[in-house]
This record gives C-alpha cells, structure tokens and sequence, in this order.
C-alpha cells in the first residue's frame, strides 16, 4: 500500500514552514518597498519646490507670448509635446497655470530681465518691471528705484507691525474688563457701583487710545499705497502692484548657484518660522508645526502615566479571573475602533460634558459663549490620548510578562516589598518594551487627523496656544496640525493645482517631525536597553 514519504524533500520542506517564512519575507519586502517609493515621491516633489526655476518665455506661431515656470512636458499625445506652464497673474489670467501645445510654440527664450514676484495674495506675478512710483524717489535707474522704494516700504510696514500689535494687546485688555464686567453683572452687583464704574472708565480710555492708532494706522496705510511699481506681462498687459503686497521679489534667470542657495535657505526659514498665507497655500507653518509638536506632548503627558499604569495593575497586581479577562479583551477591541469613533467621545464627553461643566462652574458670566466648552488643545490631546492608551497598556503588560518569574521569585525571597520588586526591578527591566510602546503610540498620535477635526483644529488659528499673556499656556484655544493642513489644502482648496507643492511640503515635514520625536525616544529605549541588559523585551 502506497503511503506519504514522510522523509521526502517536499514534505520536510513543508513540515519545517518554509512557504510561511517565504511568504512572510516577501510581505515585508512589498511593505519595505512600498514605504520607500512613497518616500521617494514625497522627498523628490517636496524638497525641490523652494528651488527657484528658471522662468521661459514661449513665443507662439501666432506672435502671442507666454511667460512663466515650466512645471512639466508630456510627450504622449498625438499632436505632439504639451508644456504645462505656471503662469501666475492670477488677477489677469484667472488661473495659475495652462497647457500649451508644443506644435504652437515657435521659439523659447529665458529673459533675464524677468521678474518672478511672491505676493500677499493672487499668487505669484511673472512680468517685466516698468515703472515705479513713489514719494521723494531719487534713484536713477528703474531697478535701483525699486530698490529704495521697498526699503522705505519696509520702514512704513515696521510702524504698522507696532501699531498692529498695540491693536491686539488692546483687545486683550478691553476683553479682560468686558469680562470682568459681565462677572459683577452676574454677582448681581449694580451698574452704578464704584467697580464697576471705574472699570467702564477704563474701558472708554482705551477706546480713546484705539481710536488714535485706528487713525495713525489709516495714515499709515495710504502711505504705503502711494509705493507701486507697474509691470508688465509678456503679453504686454499692466499690473500696478503694491510695494507692500510684495513678500519677494527676484530674477531667477540672472541668479548664480550661490545666489539660489540663498533664496532656497530663505524659503526654508519661512516656512520654520513664518505664518501661513493665501489660503495657507503660501507663506510658512510655524503655527501647525507649533500645534503638532504641542498636541503630541500633551497628549504623551497626558495617557503615557495612565496607560503604564493601567498596564502595571493588569499583569503586577489584578487577580485573573472573568472580570480580567473581560478588560483585557475591551483594550485589545479599543485599539481596533475608527479614530473618528474616539472624536465623537471627545466631543460629547470633553467638550460638551466636562467643558460645559466648566464653563457653568467657573465662567458662567461668559455663556453662552463658550470657553472650555469648545473644541480646543486640551481636549484634542486627551481624545488622542484614549486612542493610544490601549496601545500603551499592551505594550506594558507584554513587557512585564517578559520577564522571567524567577527574577520577581528572588526578589521576594530577599525581603523585597512587591512594590520595591516593581519599581527597582521589574519596572527598569521591562522600560524598554514600555517604550516601544510609546513610540507607536506617539506616531499613530501624530498623524491621526479625524479626531482633531471635531476637538479643536482649525483652518487658521488666530493665536498660539502659548503668548506672552497670563496664564501663558491657554489649553482652550484652538491651534493648527500639519495633518489637517494637509488634508485642507489638497482636497478643501479651490486651486489644488497651485497648492499641490505645499502638499508635499507639508507631508514630508509632518513624516521629518515623526522621525525626529520616534528617533528621540528609541535613543533613550537603547539606552535603557543596553543598561538592563536582559533578553529583549
């Protein structure tokens, strides 16, 4: 009777599991693969866009003109190359960029004359500069005029960045008496009391001073108007362009290597330290870099010390048993649950429930204008903070479940508490799968984007979480995330074209930002790693 060679090749092959090792290799080669070419895009398309371009002049069989930065060329149609061309103008074209047919176009040429323009808004302008207009203007040449136009410009704008910031610290205190009022209203106090009295007072003189700076800021402003500078298209069409409205100003086609390092270095430290503008299209992230970096803390300060504790009770000090089981089943299921499931919690448990209880308690002169009753940072962080708590629990109970029971037995055996046994022995030993734990968490956290969009972050804060106002630190405030700027600027854009570099921007620093804070924490994992030199955990 014929049988199964047990000892055949084949059979040992699959006795040993090789299929499954083979498998599991090429499933983390395709993983591997796949992360590198998603890097790949996002380095190649975003750390090349603060690199200024050359600008191309394309003149057409028709004798019409175009000029702008050549984005693309495409070779696959029938009727030859189509050229994608960044046009700008957008106050003269209506669009920033436009398709040419490479059978239209009769000659290039790069004008070194050409003038590639950033702008406070309608995008950036490619033309010739004219003409510039001005008060007590005496350069001789149209582009040393330019010059000393935009240094007194710049002079006039630093006056108005004082009187911008005497507009806010005003407001702040005129809020501060508005409040300060409304609680003696609500104390039942009268309105002819001595208090409140001198608090109206006060409030009248400083709507005296505001009104003097919202005069020494109109005449600032038409001074700054009469600073234009006319330029012109390739199209011969004319563009008068505030001097004010001008952020940058360069000709790329005359700009050595040195000199486009220089620009490259100076984009980068705008978009470091610098606000967002034209839709958050433009301009810098200083604010969503600041909101990021600030959730992921307090939202680690917040769950880290509960999820290892919780952690602790289940492996060190529950007794097994149903009800055990039970919690350890609902943490491994919560890990599993939608973000956006854990943003509903927020928003009706933190926001509404506790916020609301807040607002009643403390400020109740204020509703129903909410204050803590609203989506803002705190309530972001500890919304995040829910959804990595079960990753944090698991890693700290199969961290502690790692160690040899002989370790925990020895320690007793000496006289050791079993919280001295904890905390000297077994909480060291098992620090570095702890932190493996907190990594995950911390990355998930990072880019986790539906939670934050109903707790507290918006398209453009008007504030820091943190100024220079008591109390300093305001965790009712709502703030910007790179994720959600992402997310806003790629799909909630009207030109998405035009924002697309932001998006890859803004991508590769949010995954720069989690390398950095992953790469802190596994520096300090190794460290304890080789200082508990135990089986790795």
């Amino acid at each position: 009777m014929g049988g199964i060679n047990m000892g055949s090749p084949m059979t040992k092959f699959w006795r040993r599991g090789e299929p499954f090792v083979w498998a599991t290799g090429l499933t983390l080669s395709i993983i591997i693969s796949m992360t590198a070419l998603l890097l790949y895009v996002v380095i190649t398309n975003g750390i090349g866009v603060f690199w200024p371009q050359r600008l191309v002049q394309l003149t057409m069989n028709d004798g019409s003109s175009q000029l702008g930065e050549l984005v693309q060329e495409e070779n696959a149609t029938s009727h030859g190359p189509r050229l994608q061309l960044r046009i700008g103008n957008r106050e003269l074209y209506g669009l920033d960029f436009t398709w040419v047919s490479g059978a239209e176009v009769g000659s290039r040429s790069y004008p070194e004359g050409a003038y590639a323009i950033e702008r406070m808004e309608y995008g950036n302008f490619y033309g010739f500069l004219k003409e510039v207009h001005g008060p007590e203007l005496t350069a001789a040449g149209v582009e040393q005029t330019l010059d000393q136009a935009r240094q007194r410009v710049a002079s006039l704008l630093t006056d108005q960045h004082r009187i911008n910031a005497r507009f806010s610290s005003l407001n702040s205190a005129s809020e501060k008496i508005d409040q300060k009022i409304a609680r003696y209203r609500y104390q039942g106090i009268a309105e002819n009391d001595p208090r409140v009295e001198a608090l109206r007072q006060e409030g009248e003189a400083l709507k005296a001073t505001f009104a003097e700076l919202v005069s020494e800021g109109e005449h600032s402003k038409e001074a700054l108007a009469n600073y234009y500078g006319v330029f012109e298209t390739a199209d011969k069409r004319e563009s008068k362009i505030l001097i004010a409205n001008i952020v940058r100003l360069y000709q790329p086609n005359r700009m050595s290597f040195t000199q486009k390092i220089g620009h490259y270095g100076e984009k980068l430290a705008e978009l470091f330290l610098a606000d967002p503008r034209e839709s958050n299209t433009e301009g810098g992230l200083f604010p969503a870099i600041f909101g990021t970096v600030t959730l992921v803390l307090l939202m680690s300060i917040l769950s880290f010390p509960l999820g290892v504790i919780a952690g602790i009770y289940l492996r060190e000090y529950a007794h097994e048993g149903v009800l055990v089981k039970i919690v350890r089943i609902a943490v491994n299921n919560l890990a599993g649950i939608p973000s956006i499931v854990y943003g509903i919690f927020g928003l009706g448990f933190f926001v509404y429930g506790i916020g609301g209880a807040l607002d009643q308690l403390f400020f109740p002169e204020r509703l129903p204008t909410p204050t803590f009753g609203t989506g803002g940072l705190l309530w972001a962080s500890l919304t995040l903070g829910l959804l990595t708590i079960p990753v944090v629990i698991v890693a700290t109970e199969e961290a502690l479940g790692s160690i040899p029971p002989s370790i925990r037995e020895g320690s007793l055996a000496l006289g050791a508490t079993r919280f001295q046994t904890l905390t000297r022995l077994l909480l060291p030993m098992a620090s570095p799968g702890i932190m493996t734990g907190f990594i995950l968490a911390m990355a998930r956290a990072a880019g986790e984007v539906a939670p934050l969009m109903i707790t507290g972050v918006v398209k453009l804060a008007p504030a820091l979480p943190i100024d220079g106002q008591f109390p300093f630190f305001h965790l009712n405030r709502k703030f910007m995330h790179l994720g959600f700027h992402i997310y806003d600027i790629g799909f909630q854009s009207p030109n998405v074209e035009a924002a697309k570099p932001m998006v890859y921007v803004t991508t590769l620093l949010l995954i720069l930002i989690v390398l950095t804070l992953c790469s802190l924490a596994i520096h300090f994992r190794n460290k304890m790693r080789r200082r508990y030199a135990i089986a790795d955990v």
